[in-house]
């Protein structure tokens, strides 16, 4: 059973920056697609970046240019540094991982953390 675990969320103003990060087993880190989604009170659970085992990484519009997702796979860590933040990107962030290529389809993903809370406030 792959086990992911989220750090780095917090409560910060609008503009400001967060990094959070997801640790993980070496197996999931080198062969698996890892991606970070979000879900918002309310609202679905959606994807916001994700970087496959071949290492192409993909970030959805909502968030180009503000966040960056990257892996150290020394560490066995996915990082999603998140810049210019808007109260919009409030949201628990949730770490995931899939055997299978990335997609935004939260169904094809069966590895997930606990979840890291972010507040943005304006």
């Amino acid at each position: 059973q792959a086990q992911l675990s989220e750090s780095g969320g917090g409560s910060v103003q609008a503009g400001g920056s967060l990094r959070l990060s997801c640790a993980g087993g070496s197996k999931i880190f080198s062969s698996y697609c890892m991606a970070w989604f979000r879900q918002a009170p309310g609202k679905e659970r959606e994807g916001v970046a994700s970087f496959d085992s071949d290492g192409t990484t993909n970030v959805v519009d909502s968030v180009q240019g503000r966040f960056t997702i990257t892996k150290d796979m020394a560490k066995n860590t996915i990082y999603l540094q998140m810049n210019s933040l808007k109260p919009d990107d409030t949201a628990m962030y949730y770490c995931a991982a899939t055997h299978w290529q990335c997609s935004w389809d939260k169904n094809d993903f069966a590895y997930w953390g606990q979840g890291t809370e972010v507040t943005v406030s304006s």
